[in-house]
């Protein structure tokens, strides 16, 4: 048996004789366990976060978007639908075309962004079910379905066949128009429908049918902007991208959920970064602890260790026994920490008990990478720890 391991384990699941080196003992394992559990579930948290801001952006996100590499429209003809429907792990394709309009009333007006869609979007993304007053459009119809933002931003409401919208795009080669009037595309429109998902999309979007945004922008019948894809479930999605490419090669910039949302993830990656690096440091504190009660137990066992030293063990090898124990300690107690992390995390999952609203628990997710990353960290932090510790460890001290 390794006999510096050994006499480790001895000195960590034993009691000394002095009680406040006990209590220091518990105080720093305790420490390194709720700051190893709470660092878990932070992290658990920040992957709930993530899933639950890409699953509620799956309602006007599609899974893959395909736009022009140069340019803001392109031609799209019945052979490139046909290419395009024979890969593989495509359930469905919808058309779109998207543009900066100007939204009219009586006496209010507003930037915002027209998206056209086909009758093929319902089957792409969920959009409708997010409409929470009014209806969606009919198609090759003039109606549009509005974010709650524009409508209270301009005061309207759903079915006011009274008061008409009014959609102005600025007509091509016309410069830097003066007025409304004559240099502007324009077209009435009737909103039938509110959309509630969240406040960046709600302020900004307008939905329409494909046929009444190229009218307004004056396309042809096969010139359109974008084209959006649901793939059929646990499709493997880089394959598909490399498909894509080969198919149609140097024509699309083609983007996935995630970086469609791009400027979502890197803040949230960025301030999972900052909350991980925020209880790294709250652990490296709670090392002290552990630092200072390996300390107080060699000072402890001093006259063991002499009498080890006169047996023969040299002093690296009593520096061995106590770096081997401050890091089982640390070990231990960061792998009971994630357990019980783990515990709270699945409890949340389970009966939802925080909740974000009313109605919404506060999203969770069990990740075994999390596990690996608190685990290393601890065991990492844990053995510089032990190691600074087990240096008081000299031939002066064993030997008086």
């Amino acid at each position: 048996m390794n006999f510096p391991l050994y006499i480790a384990k001895r000195y960590l699941f034993s009691k000394s004789s002095n009680n406040a080196i006990n209590i220091m003992t518990m105080i720093a394992s305790g420490g390194v366990i709720i700051a190893s559990a709470a660092l878990f579930i932070v992290l658990s948290v920040f992957a709930g976060l993530k899933d639950f801001s890409l699953e509620f952006s799956s309602f006007v996100d599609p899974d893959l978007k395909l736009t022009p590499t140069t340019g803001k429209s392109f031609i799209w003809n019945d052979t490139d639908n046909t290419e395009l429907l024979k890969i593989e792990g495509v359930e469905a394709i919808s058309t779109v075309i998207e543009e900066r309009v100007i939204i009219k009333t009586e006496n209010k007006n507003l930037l915002a962004t027209l998206k056209g869609v086909d009758p093929n979007y319902l089957k792409v993304t969920n959009i409708d079910s997010m409409v929470t007053k009014g209806n969606w459009i009919s198609h090759e119809s003039n109606e549009v379905v509005s974010g709650w933002g524009i409508s209270n931003n301009l005061s309207f409401g759903v079915f006011n066949y009274l008061q008409p919208l009014s959609l102005y795009v600025p007509k091509p080669g016309k410069g830097q128009p003066s007025s409304l009037k004559g240099a502007y595309n324009s077209v009435y429109v009737t909103n039938v429908g509110l959309f509630d998902i969240n406040e960046q999309l709600n302020n900004e979007y307008i939905f329409g049918d494909i046929q009444l945004a190229k009218s307004l922008l004056n396309y042809t019948e096969n010139q359109i902007s974008a084209i959006e894809l649901k793939l059929i479930e646990n499709t493997d999605e880089a394959e598909i991208k490399q498909q894509l490419e080969m198919v149609f090669p140097n024509r699309f910039i083609i983007k996935n959920r995630e970086q469609l949302n791009d400027a979502l993830f890197k803040m949230l990656n960025t301030e999972n970064l900052a909350i991980y690096l925020i209880f790294t440091l709250v652990i490296i504190i709670a090392l002290f602890n552990v630092i200072g009660a390996i300390i107080m137990m060699i000072l402890d066992k001093k006259k063991s260790l002499n009498t080890l030293f006169n047996l023969g063990t040299e002093a690296k090898t009593i520096k061995s026994i106590f770096f081997l124990q401050g890091s089982l300690m640390t070990f231990l107690s960061g792998l009971i920490g994630v357990l019980l992390g783990l515990a709270i995390v699945s409890v949340q999952q389970s009966f939802e008990l925080v909740m974000l609203t009313p109605e919404l628990p506060y999203p969770v997710r069990l990740n075994l990478f999390n596990v690996l990353i608190v685990l290393v960290t601890i065991f990492a932090l844990g053995i510089v720890a032990s190691k600074i510790a087990s240096q008081r460890i000299t031939e002066r001290l064993v030997k008086s």
